[in-house]
């Protein structure tokens, strides 16, 4: 029986407009997370309140630093730079790292008295965010005195810890989110529709897109967009295909780190789930096997990618969708909500929780209280550091990076995946030759590869690191942070915490015996980064 009948038998359409949880493999688990549903007339409702709040901002604030994680951050992130600002509107940076060079730069570039910084957490206690708020209230402090805290907004849940820092702290406003959404179903809520309005964005045309398409995912017929995509994802993997790779026009392409978490956070759990890989286009077939499938997200005008579901294997399954306005990314939103929803309805999947990331998230805060220790190097060779869990492993006096790396690829089979998870500042220089060595392991070996930056990837793909099918190899990337920025009132600065997180997620893929190798480098060391590319290259055979 396809997915379509099946949903169809099922009534899975009418139950989940009804936010019946009773859908779901665990209904007490959903039960208080299908807010998602109604949001887009919410954000309808809303838009001219925060047009008006823009409005009111836009002669003295040229910047909106959004510091938060996951669900709180990438679709902002990805409004932002696929729509852009309004002109005369400030700029959006959205901060979801702890890298020190990263912040330390963004803080180099900016002046206080014309920045906005929002806190965004939904738990209000996400120790990326809170540290970081930390930082900029004391980069603040000494231009604007008491002034501060009116340049601070805060997005959280009602009654969250974040609430009451604001409160104590002098917030100029803090926006309720609503507790009923988890943050990757969060698109349409003010975690997206504030920090979007604030840059001059059209929330109203955005929200009117997803409203319409929620209509259409209400109705049980053939049309119904998130019925049919959803169908499309569980047909597929029922087939055998648990690689949902994505590719959008280059306009559009921020929009794959939004699907990525979406898919991968909701489906990745025991030893279930599909696992998104983001190709830039025109997509490359020559690294597909026969555990892929397709999605394609077609901008306005764009032509560059009419050839490619023709240049893919003839039996790969393919799903095209062309949007006419930027606008319409709103409804993209819905559509992938319903459509995963649906998909782990159909696979007995519980879509809301995200166990193994808090797992990561405990390990690092045992990591920096000192009750964990950090795994040792097992080799430091030069500059560089190499720390491994893998069942098998070269002797000792045998041991090199080149090897290690080659036997990492020699254990993956297909079907397999390597994750690259690099803990490095966003700066295309130097992730320009890991992406590019990426590339080539994926053709040459036929395997999905991923390129991660952590620590965004905690609370995102992480959740199907660990928690998915025991099918990925990892190689994590780390640089030794100078010290810094501080982060008052706790016994950590900012590097601390960011090679903190990356051992913690050694730790916790180590524990559910995942192969993966560490290579620590010196911090900014391009010439390392270019030699670590190479072997990558060489190991790829």
């Amino acid at each position: 029986m396809d997915a379509r009948t099946r949903i169809s038998e099922s009534s899975a359409v009418e139950r989940l407009a009804a936010l019946d949880a009773a859908l779901f493999s665990d209904p007490a688990a959903a039960a208080d997370r299908l807010g998602w549903i109604g949001l887009p007339g919410k954000a309808v409702a809303q838009a001219p309140a925060l047009a008006a709040l823009a409005a009111s901002m836009r002669s003295t604030i040229t910047d909106v630093v959004l510091l938060g994680m996951g669900g709180s951050s990438l679709a902002p992130l990805v409004l932002a730079q696929v729509i852009g600002p309004a002109s005369g509107s400030p700029l959006l940076h959205v901060v979801d790292t702890t890298s020190p060079v990263e912040v330390s730069r963004l803080l180099g570039e900016l002046w206080p008295a014309s920045t906005l910084v929002v806190v965004s957490s939904k738990s209000g206690v996400t120790v990326e965010p809170l540290s970081l708020a930390g930082v900029f209230r004391e980069w603040m402090r000494p231009h604007l005195a008491e002034q501060t805290g009116s340049h601070f907004v805060a997005l959280t849940d009602p009654g969250s810890p974040l609430e009451a820092y604001a409160s104590r702290n002098g917030f100029a406003a803090v926006f309720p989110t609503p507790a009923d959404v988890g943050g990757r179903y969060a698109a349409l809520s003010p975690f997206a529709m504030v920090p979007a309005a604030i840059i001059g964005i059209d929330t109203a045309r955005v929200a009117a897109s997803a409203l319409a398409v929620e209509g259409a995912c209400r109705l049980e017929d053939e049309e119904n967009p998130g019925a049919a995509l959803g169908a499309w994802l569980a047909d597929a993997y029922t087939a055998g295909r648990d690689k949902v790779t994505i590719v959008c026009s280059e306009q559009l392409a921020p929009f794959g780190l939004w699907v990525e978490q979406l898919v991968a956070e909701s489906t990745g759990k025991g030893g279930c789930g599909l696992l998104p890989v983001l190709e830039s286009a025109p997509g490359d077939p020559r690294a597909h096997g026969s555990d892929r499938m397709t999605y394609i997200l077609r901008g306005p005008g764009d032509a560059s990618l009419e050839s490619l579901r023709s240049r893919l294997p003839a039996d790969e399954p393919v799903l095209e969708t062309t949007i006419d306005d930027v606008h319409d990314l709103g409804g993209e939103f819905v559509r992938w909500e319903w459509a995963v929803a649906l998909f782990c309805a159909l696979n007995g999947i519980e879509p809301f929780g995200q166990p193994n990331v808090d797992e990561a998230k405990a390990a690092t805060t045992a990591i920096l209280s000192g009750e964990m220790p950090v795994p040792e190097p097992q080799l430091q060779q030069g500059g560089l550091a190499l720390t491994a869990h893998m069942d098998s492993m070269p002797e000792p006096a045998a041991l090199s990076i080149p090897l290690v790396l080659s036997g990492l690829l020699e254990g993956a089979g297909s079907g397999d995946y390597l994750a690259v998870l690099a803990y490095l500042p966003y700066d295309e220089r130097l992730l320009g030759p890991l992406r590019d060595a990426c590339a080539t392991i994926a053709a040459a070996r036929k395997i999905a590869v991923t390129f991660e930056l952590g620590p965004r990837y905690l609370h995102s793909t992480g959740q199907y690191h660990k928690g998915g099918p025991g099918s990925g190899r990892f190689l994590m990337i780390t640089e030794r942070d100078a010290s810094g920025p501080a982060i008052p009132e706790q016994p950590f600065d900012l590097a601390t915490l960011h090679r903190a997180q990356a051992a913690g997620d050694f730790v916790t893929l180590a524990a559910h015996h995942r192969p993966v190798v560490r290579v620590d480098l010196p911090q900014g060391d391009a010439d390392a980064l270019d030699l670590l590319a190479a072997n990558l290259r060489h190991a790829a055979g």
